[in-house]
Formats: C-alpha cells, structure tokens, sequence
C-alpha cells in the first residue's frame, strides 16, 4: 500500500539527501497541484535545482537571484562629433552629441514602430551656438511634417514614436527652446528677382503665385507684401478727359520683406499665405474713345488673393455726350457750357483704406472745351481751364512711388485733359505713366505699360487734322509684384 502522507518526523535532520532517493521518483506527475510554502524548509529547493533558472527583462536574460534595473531602454552610444555632417539614429539608442566645432544633423529612422525610442543629449553644452537639427525622414514630428531644431545649450530630450499621426512626439526634454527648424516661404510664379533676404515675383501678366513651403516663428513669417496695380482708364474722344489711373494697393513690413522706401498709400498687412495656388490677374488698360461714336472704357481690375485694385474711369468726350467714370482714380470732365455733367469721375472707388487713388479734374464751364486730367494714384487731377484764345486740358493726377521691385518706380499717373486746338495747349500726364492730352499736331498719348497710367483724352482739331488724330488713347496695363523673406 502506498503512503499518503508522511509523518512529520519520519526523517531525522539531515538523513535525507540526493544519495537517498533514485533519479526521477519524483516528477510533476506525482504532485497534486503544488507543494505549500508550509511544506518546505527555506532555501531547501536552490535555483539552479530549477528547469527555468532565468527571466527576461527588456530583451535581456537575468539570472533568478540577480538583479537588473528596469526603466528606459536607452543604449547609449559613443559621442557623436558635429562638422556640418548628419547621422542616422537608430530606436532605441542614445546619443550624445558634440556640435563644439559645427552644426549636426541627426536623421530620424526611416522606419519606426510603436514605442520606438531615441534619446539626444547635449554633450558639449553647444547646442545654442552650433545648432542640432533632428531631421524627420518622411515622419512627423510633434504631429507637424517639420524637421526640428535644437537650439538652446546643455539641451536633452526623449522621441518616442507614436503613429503616422503624430509621429515622434517629446516624451521629456530640459533646456529645449525651439522644436522646429526654421522654414521660409519657397513659391514660383512671374518673374522672380531677389534684393538681400528676399525674393520679389513680378507678374506684367496674369499667372499664377504657386506656395509650396510656409515660413515659420524660427524662420521667416508666411507673408507676403504685394503691390497691386490695375489698368488706367481710356482716354475721351474729341476734347476728351483724360482716362483715370489704374487702383493702386500696397503693403509693407520690414519683418515680411525687408527696409525700403513704400508709398504714402501703404498699409502695414500683408497677406498670410498657405501651401496652395493664387492665381493673378493683372488689368489691362481702358479703350481711348474714338471717331465716330465710340466711348472710351474704364481700365481692367487687378487682384491677388484678397486684394482687389479698380481699374481706372474712362475720360468724358464732348462728341458722344459720355460723362466721367469712376474708378480706381476717376477720369477727366468735358469742357461744355456749364452742365453738371462736366465733372470728372469719383476716385477710390470702391472705396477702400489706404485709398486706391483720386478723382478726376473737372472740364471747364466754358464753351472752349478744355476737358479736366484724369485722377492719380498721388494727386488728383487738374480741372480744365479756358478763354476765347487760351485753353488749358487739365493735367492727370501724379502717381506715387515705392521701392518694392528693389528699385524706386513711380505706378498710376492720370491722363492729361484735351483742349479746343489750335488755340491753347493740353494736359500733361501725370508721373507714373499718364499719356498726354491730344494736340493738333499730336495724338493723345497712352497709358504706361505696366504702370497702370491714364490715357489722354483726344483733342478738338477743328479742320487742321484728320479725325483720327482726335481720338483718345487707351489706359496702361497693370502690374502685381508680391515680396517676401526667403532666407
């Protein structure tokens, strides 16, 4: 009959030992469920008696009674040297890092997993002189696709990688300022010129400003200051005004585009831009008026993003009883006999802050036809005047200037007024691109091109030139340049 229990002092101290019982009579099969703590003596089974005589912590093999460290699994690596090289980390590993002589780049990996880890530390106290930029490698960083920069000394810092999402995101960090590189607007479009830190696109033609990388706080703002100009306005047929000036729209700020000289008009907002196309369109010049019945017109708009400049008000002409127009700047009144009508166009409209230009210069009251200057984006423009044997075409509005294509350039000059010819003279145009009033030997001179000028209004020849010659000219094109740091 086989025992079910052994008395407890069936064996004397010490009697029992390996000698005493045969290998294998005592197996897993012969025990009901586990021997108690009350069964054995402390110390009597040894670890190394055990089938299992280790465990596994963080990957590594740990005897049973020895001891291991639990906490971030961090292998640190040998000290990195910066000179203006990059490295790639490794998950895991950390890293110090001596940017003493240079700037380093440490590249994330290519690939990551949950719970990834890389630890940077500050080896040389560095990293605000030589900064340390951690480049992304196709993951987000703190859930933005920007590389970071390091720039504040004795700075340290754990990454650990969450999902595409976020990416890698700071799981602790000291003495870290900044976590992005600084990044500056990059676009394309127009003509493209640079003065010092930033670049200028100058569109004479409709385009498109295409933004594929915005600025940020460490680099350059996302703005862009811009000049937009629109198309003058045509000038008038036969003792014509002459045509208005094309809107004229401007910003500027030394942080988004550096120190030079803008017009008085300027506002300090620019626009915020985004990763995505802006289209362009930049205004023609108005048609001048001409023989027998056709009327002049007003100037093309121009517009970027938010910013709307009006083309300019076409020139009144006495012929085809065509009163001013409003606009950008307004254009020019007909010289006639006291009717109300003689008053030049409205500037400024619609109305915006800055305004976007003057009114136009009236024509005389009096029966010699001296028709008023068309508005400029500076001054208004300059009633008609006249007697018997003297008459005097207005002369257009001046326009103003700025810097903002890297030099200085005078935009949106009005169309000058016409006279009765021969006697008397006729409006000069105003700077910026005004056309001259028509004379008896000359034509009305055009708008600028691209300076979005007034054209002038055509003269009253009498029978000492053909009717062509009396008729008004047309307005200048407009312009849109866009400004903004790039370095």
């Amino acid at each position: 009959m086989a025992l079910t229990k052994l008395p407890k002092n069936a064996f004397g101290t010490g009697s029992v030992d390996d000698s005493k019982i045969e290998d294998g009579t005592i197996q897993n099969q012969e025990l009901a469920g586990s021997l108690s703590e009350d069964r054995l003596a402390t110390g009597t089974i040894e670890n190394a008696s055990l089938s299992n005589s280790s465990i596994t912590i963080n990957g590594n093999s740990v005897s049973l009674g020895g001891s291991a460290t639990v906490g971030i699994e961090v292998n640190w690596q040998s000290v990195i040297t910066g000179a203006g090289s990059s490295s790639t980390a490794v998950a895991g590993n950390g890293y110090f890092i001596d940017t003493t002589s240079n700037t380093h780049t440490l590249n994330l990996p290519a690939s990551a997993s949950l719970g990834d880890q890389i630890a940077i530390k500050d080896y040389a106290g560095t990293f605000g002189s030589n900064n340390l930029t951690i480049g992304r490698n196709g993951h987000n960083i703190q859930g933005v696709a920007n590389d970071s920069l390091i720039s504040t000394n004795r700075a340290s810092l754990l990454l650990v990688y969450v999902d595409s999402t976020k990416g890698w995101i700071y799981a602790e960090e000291s003495n870290v300022a900044d976590l992005q590189a600084a990044t500056f607007i990059t676009a394309t479009g127009g003509t493209v010129t640079t003065s010092g830190d930033f670049k200028i696109h100058t569109f004479t033609g409709d385009g498109c400003f295409v933004v594929s990388t915005v600025g940020n706080p460490i680099g350059g703002p996302s703005n862009v200051d811009y000049l937009v100009i629109a198309g003058g306005g045509g000038g008038g047929y036969q003792r014509g005004g002459g045509g208005g000036a094309g809107g004229f729209r401007e910003s500027h700020s030394t942080p988004v585009s550096g120190c030079y000289t803008a017009s008085p008009l300027v506002t300090p907002t620019g626009i915020t831009v985004s990763t995505t196309t802006y289209p362009v369109t930049v205004g023609g010049g108005g048609t001048g008026g001409t023989y027998p019945s056709t009327q002049s017109t007003n100037g093309s708009n121009s517009v970027f993003s938010t910013i709307t400049s009006a083309g300019g008000g076409h020139g009144a002409d006495a012929i085809c009883t065509q009163n001013a127009a409003p606009g950008g700047s307004g254009g020019g009144g007909k010289g006639a006999s006291g009717n109300p009508s003689d008053a030049g166009g409205t500037g400024n409209t619609p109305p915006v802050s800055p305004p976007q230009g003057n009114s136009g210069g009236s024509g005389s009251p009096s029966a010699y036809y001296a028709s008023g200057g068309g508005g400029g984006a500076g001054t208004s423009g300059t009633n008609g005047t006249g007697s018997c044997f003297s008459t005097q075409g207005g002369p257009g509005g001046n326009g103003t200037t700025t810097s903002i294509s890297g030099s200085p350039t005078t935009y949106g000059g009005g169309g000058g007024g016409s006279h009765f010819t021969p006697r008397g003279s006729a409006g000069s145009g105003g700077t910026g691109g005004g056309g001259a009033g028509g004379t008896a030997s000359c034509d009305a001179g055009t708008g600028g091109t691209n300076l979005g000028g007034g054209g002038g209004g055509g003269a009253f020849t009498n029978t000492t030139c053909s009717a062509p010659t009396d008729q008004g000219a047309a307005g200048g094109k407009g312009i849109v340049i866009l400004r903004y740091k790039f370095q």
